[in-house]
């Protein structure tokens, strides 16, 4: 009898047909995972700067098992605060490359007739870094979360993905200041050619990102190659209110061309070149560049081009583009911001910064306005020391008024709703210094706290990870963030300014800390000299 007994089922491997092939998936807990589909061709060599091509088709079945390469980068020094380099669980350990263009799709199930909602996310790293392959923002518990199709995209970054040659080398290059951008165009076409395939409904696309990701979902809502792609938008630290101006772009350009020695008349060795050359390129460039003309809302360098074409006017500035008017809009920020960008100050990070010294710090941000600043924020805060006063007005200065002007300048033309929240849950991990940090709000977002050192055993992170994560796939299936577990939460209005404050008690706040933000937006926008 024994030997009649079948052995236990093996689950067959998940297979999935593409435009360029079938791929071959693994199933997890229920969730199918297909890891590293190209969308498009490799961006090296004659490739180089120029749109993105399609990838080449194959036969018989890829195997989609594993994270491919993501693009090479550019980043600062890392921080020599110990434990900072696994806040967030483990890096991309993948190889760096050219051939880059690929994406990764998570899935309940492949039945084209769910329709279920599609949520693409966009990593952050200031266009210069970062990668979609991280653990923490991993999109299995997201999928499983909100019964929705995630995926998630690599793309060209920095010189390789922004450098506009377009007025410098002619038609051949009239793309290249903004290639990096028309990758997530391209994956966002292979979304609405082949998720179907994995479950999704191509019609319901929400597209995602956090810091630099943000930047990247501001600057998709500006560019009309993107429109019908997707239909709401969420940006999590990181609206994009400017890009670079032509002027600014073809400054960093020649620097670069400078530094590389090239010239006009030999633009062609700019493909030969090693990676590591044109990286190296890229921090000359930015020192020559000099001081941009609106500290605060100049974000990238090397980043998207208000070239006229590919994008034809500013993201946000001086008001939301009419093009994406009917795209419903997500957007915040966490409470302490800054604290990730101070790690390595010990003035901040001891608690020991005088009051002389912040009002030189706060001098160097708010300009004419550094004494304003100060009776702010110590207004608003009483008992706070010299460095958490430090810490609130670099995080407005620097991250939440970009957040207000956006959702003010979206919500004016009285389309579709804005919702507007904040992160303001603390983390418990080194000694609770970093509070709500840059960044805290992914382990959250993807349900992924046991992967990151921020949330992982703390108190309450997993029960805010279900409410959060929930209400994000929600927001992508309806257009509206609401989920049990919340109270109300009102669309966000120039007369209203409605908040959602996330922390062990949410909350609903009506234009929260409202001479803060009079104070930035006088700075923000005045015309530096």
């Amino acid at each position: 009898m024994a030997a009649d007994v079948p052995a236990a089922a093996t689950v067959p491997s998940p297979i999935a047909e593409t435009n360029s092939g079938k791929v071959r998936g693994a199933t997890v807990s229920g969730i199918h995972a297909f890891k590293g589909i190209p969308y498009g061709a490799p961006t090296g060599g004659r490739n180089r700067f120029m749109p993105p091509q399609r990838p080449q088709n194959w036969a018989g079945v890829r195997d989609a098992l594993d994270y491919a390469g993501h693009a090479p980068q550019w980043q600062a020094a890392p921080t020599r605060r110990t434990g900072m380099a696994t806040l967030l669980g483990p890096a991309d350990a993948t190889p760096v490359g050219e051939d880059c263009l690929t994406l990764n799709v998570w899935t309940p199930g492949l039945d084209g007739a769910a329709k279920r909602p599609v949520m693409v996310w966009l990593h952050g790293g200031a266009f210069h870094f970062g990668s979609a392959n991280r653990p923490v923002t991993a999109g299995a518990s997201l999928a499983r979360r909100g019964d929705v199709v995630v995926v998630s995209v690599n793309h060209r970054l920095n010189i390789l993905g922004h450098l506009h040659l377009a007025d410098v080398g002619g038609k051949r290059y009239a793309h290249s200041g903004n290639a990096g951008v028309l990758d997530l165009v391209a994956a966002l076409e292979w979304v609405r050619d082949n998720i179907e395939q994995f479950g999704g409904d191509p019609r319901n696309v929400t597209i995602f990102g956090e810091s630099g990701g943000g930047g990247k979902v501001s600057v998709l809502l500006a560019m009309p190659a993107a429109r019908g792609l997707f239909h709401r938008a969420v940006v999590q630290s990181g609206a994009s209110i400017r890009a670079s101006t032509r002027e600014r772009a073809n400054a960093l350009t020649e620097a670069a061309l400078k530094e590389l020695g090239v010239t006009r008349q030999s633009l062609d060795r700019l493909h030969e070149l090693p990676v590591e050359r044109l990286i190296a390129a890229i921090t000359p460039a930015k020192r020559a560049g000099g001081r941009p003309s609106f500290p605060l809302l100049d974000r990238y360098d090397f980043g998207p081009v208000v070239d006229g074409g590919d994008l034809p006017q500013q993201p946000c500035d001086p008001d939301a583009p009419a093009l994406s008017d009917d795209i419903s809009l997500l957007i915040g920020d966490t409470k302490d911001e800054a604290t990730r960008f101070l790690v390595d100050d010990d003035a901040v990070w001891n608690r020991t910064l005088t009051e002389a010294e912040l009002r030189t710090r706060l001098a160097a941000i708010a300009g004419a306005d550094a004494d304003r600043a100060f009776d702010v924020y110590r207004t608003r805060d009483p008992s706070a020391n010299p460095a958490e006063l430090l810490i609130a007005a670099s995080t407005g200065a620097q991250f939440w008024i970009r957040s207000v002007l956006m959702a003010e300048r979206k919500s004016a033309r009285r389309q579709a709703p804005v919702f507007m929240y904040s992160l303001a849950w603390e983390t418990p991990a080194l000694g609770g210094r970093l509070k709500a940090p840059h960044a805290l709000d992914l382990p959250f977002v993807f349900d992924n706290t046991e992967v990151a050192d921020a949330t992982r055993g703390a108190p309450g992170a997993r029960e805010l990870a279900a409410v959060i994560s929930a209400s994000w796939a929600a927001f992508a299936r309806t257009g509206k963030p609401d989920v049990g577990g919340l109270p109300a939460w009102p669309a966000y209005t120039p007369e209203e300014r409605a908040v959602m404050v996330f922390d062990a008690t949410c909350r609903t706040l009506c234009d929260p800390d409202r001479d803060a933000r009079r104070l930035w937006q006088r700075v923000a926008t005045r015309v530096s000299v």
